[in-house]
């Protein structure tokens, strides 16, 4: 009962006080089509020792952490700085949560802040929120967005659009009554434009795409019309990509998990939501603002919290109830230590080594690059011998692969994802080749 603290009778007692004879009764009023996407996870309880010593023994089976990783598709392995925990642990920040009060929270208001400020720098857009929970359900929000300003119950999304984010998005837009529009893409592994439709409220592409892609966004949005352009970002890439903003994009999302924050076997993640300012009032989550206090200093306080938990809740845009404060600070702090120098220098490292490992794989026998779009640092090699053989052999000469059934989910058959980030060396990359290559 430690972190259970309510009793059977307890429970019966709350139950008795609102006139409900159970729990099922107390949420009878969800429809049947809600309840039939939910299966049971089959958990059964278990006591604190058992789970530790369960969760000690899938931790001590598992060498990922003695392989080097090649891992992409969103979450990337990237330098985190010293600074960044170092800050990060401080009490100040690590056990603050939210800052309802301002005149105790100024360090927590400011942090955030500047958070606001570094994405919109990065962005190229005019406003940012103070973090969403991560890259994908930032973009389901911005498709929930959209339809909000546009109406028109539809929304056109990317076919290479990164699976686990079309997942999410699916389950928003399902709740929703959202359509989504695939819109495919060609052989070069840019989406076709051409056969997007126009009566939508949105149309979301992603930049660089699941396959590492770089899209062409020039003058996408003026052939769009009054669609908004929802455009999903790699946060690191813009140290030398243009930014969204600068191609007109309306929304800007992304997975901000390259700023200081590591892999970390999936989480926690951090999503970046940047708009025009005219969308103010539409965009979800928190936004700080700056400000003056009766003596003239500056202060920093929340400015605009569309949120459901909130005064006029039947208003809010968004059940977004939270936010990840702490990565978001993470971010901060890594941008803000490396500066905009430092951002450019990171990316070049990982454009050049993720471009070593490309051409040496092209001088291979039996493995070629799936596409010939332009590429920042993550590719997709199409095999002619199964893609399942291939990676064990690069699990068995310590590299870690993702599972090419992702690359499947999109219609890419016998093929693997590689990610090269800043911190592969040149041995590691010509170790790769020559397992490729045929040798161990």
């Amino acid at each position: 009962m430690r972190y259970l603290p309510n009793a059977d009778a307890d429970r019966r007692q709350m139950l008795k006080s609102i006139g409900r004879e159970s729990i099922d009764e107390l949420f009878s009023d969800i429809p049947e089509e809600v309840l039939a996407k939910f299966e049971p996870l089959g958990l059964a309880p278990r006591s604190e020792l058992e789970v530790l010593g369960e969760l000690t023994r899938w931790a001590e089976a598992s060498d990922a952490a003695k392989r080097v990783s090649l891992l992409g598709g969103g979450i990337y392995d990237h330098y985190v700085p010293r600074i960044v925990g170092h800050i990060l642990g401080r009490s100040e920040f690590y056990t603050a949560y939210t800052p309802y009060q301002p005149e105790i929270s100024q360090g927590t208001l400011t942090a955030m802040f500047e958070f606001q400020t570094l994405v919109c720098e990065l962005t190229g857009m005019e406003i940012a929120n103070a973090s969403m929970y991560d890259g994908a359900t930032a973009l389901a929000e911005a498709v929930l967005m959209a339809d909000r300003i546009r109406k028109r119950r539809r929304v056109a999304v990317a076919a290479n659009l990164l699976p686990q984010f079309r997942r999410v998005l699916a389950t928003y837009a399902w709740a929703a009554g959202i359509e989504l529009v695939d819109v495919p893409f060609d052989a070069s592994g840019r989406c076709a434009w051409d056969r997007a439709p126009h009566d939508v409220s949105g149309l979301v592409v992603q930049s660089p795409n699941a396959f590492g892609v770089i899209e062409s966004l020039g003058g996408l949005k003026a052939a769009l019309g009054d669609t908004l352009l929802i455009v999903v970002t790699y946060p690191l890439a813009l140290g030398l990509l243009e930014p969204p903003g600068a191609f007109g994009a309306d929304i800007v999302v992304g997975e901000g998990q390259s700023l200081g924050l590591p892999m970390g076997f999936g989480g926690p993640l951090l999503g970046l939501f940047a708009t025009k300012g005219e969308y103010l009032r539409q965009l979800p989550g928190r936004v700080v603002g700056r400000t003056v206090d009766a003596d003239g200093k500056p202060g920093y306080t929340m400015a605009a919290q569309t949120r459901e938990q909130h005064i006029r809740r039947e208003r809010a845009t968004s059940n977004i109830c939270t936010n990840s404060a702490l990565c978001a600070l993470a971010a901060t702090v890594y941008l803000v230590s490396i500066g905009a120098d430092g951002l450019r220098q990171v990316a070049e490292l990982n454009l050049a080594k993720a471009h070593y490992l490309a051409d040496g794989i092209g001088r291979l026998k039996g493995v070629r690059l799936a596409f010939d779009g332009p590429f920042f640092n993550e590719f997709v090699v199409r095999l002619t011998e199964p893609a399942s053989a291939a990676r064990r052999r690069l699990a068995d000469a310590g590299f870690l692969v993702e599972d090419p059934n992702e690359l499947e989910s999109l219609g890419v058959k016998n093929s693997l994802r590689i990610a090269v980030t800043e911190q592969r060396s040149r041995k590691e990359l010509d170790r790769v080749l020559s397992v490729l290559g045929g040798k161990r």
